[in-house]
């Protein structure tokens, strides 16, 4: 009877220890954020509202994490409606068409303390490619508050619009053909 209650444990335990856990991005405390160089001598930056992301992990670290991600185009802001309301225009995004721009990572690569190359099928206005950005992961913690556990990443990088034919009318000297990408976020262990 020991030994059965012993391998009982046993199962349970490694299963406990192996299970994937999913995680939620808590929007109110995350932001997807982008910025272009305008005429080569200024940033503009924007963002997008409406996002939803989720990470599935074995390990504690992250270290073998899928992230997916789906954002509402539209949602696009520069804090300039008429400059927004262009960029959802036909002339950028064609959000009317290419209403979801999507992300599945398919590899996480250490890169150093807490830091990853995060490596992905990026959907954008109809054309899928791989990318790759910096992940840092910034630590798990319980909220004094609400005793939710609570991870923090920050995702960083750069994406070239032309590889997305995203303002082909646009050239590179009136809006950089590199964009920037920043993106914080806390995710809440589900």
């Amino acid at each position: 009877m020991k030994k059965l209650f012993s391998f009982g444990v046993a199962v349970l335990l490694s299963i406990s220890l192996f299970a994937q856990t999913t995680w939620k991005v808590d929007p109110m405390h995350s932001k997807l954020t982008f910025s272009v160089t305008h005429l080569g001598i200024s940033d503009v930056a924007g963002l997008f509202k409406t996002f939803d992301v989720t990470a599935v992990a074995k390990q504690a670290d992250f270290s073998d994490a899928v992230f997916e991600l789906s954002v509402d185009v539209a949602s696009i802001n520069t804090e300039v409606q008429m400059r927004d309301d262009h960029l959802r225009s036909a002339d950028f995004f064609e959000v009317e068409k290419y209403a979801k721009m999507t992300f599945k990572s398919t590899s996480v690569k250490k890169s150093g303390q807490n830091k990853y190359q995060l490596t992905g099928d990026l959907t954008l206005h109809g054309i899928t490619k791989p990318v790759t950005m910096d992940l840092w992961y910034r630590g798990t913690i319980e909220n004094p508050q609400s005793k939710a556990v609570i991870s923090g990443f920050q995702l960083t990088g750069v994406l070239k619009r032309s590889d997305f034919n995203i303002g082909p009318k646009f050239p590179a000297p009136m809006i950089s053909d590199e964009v920037q990408i920043k993106a914080d976020g806390e995710f809440i262990k589900q």
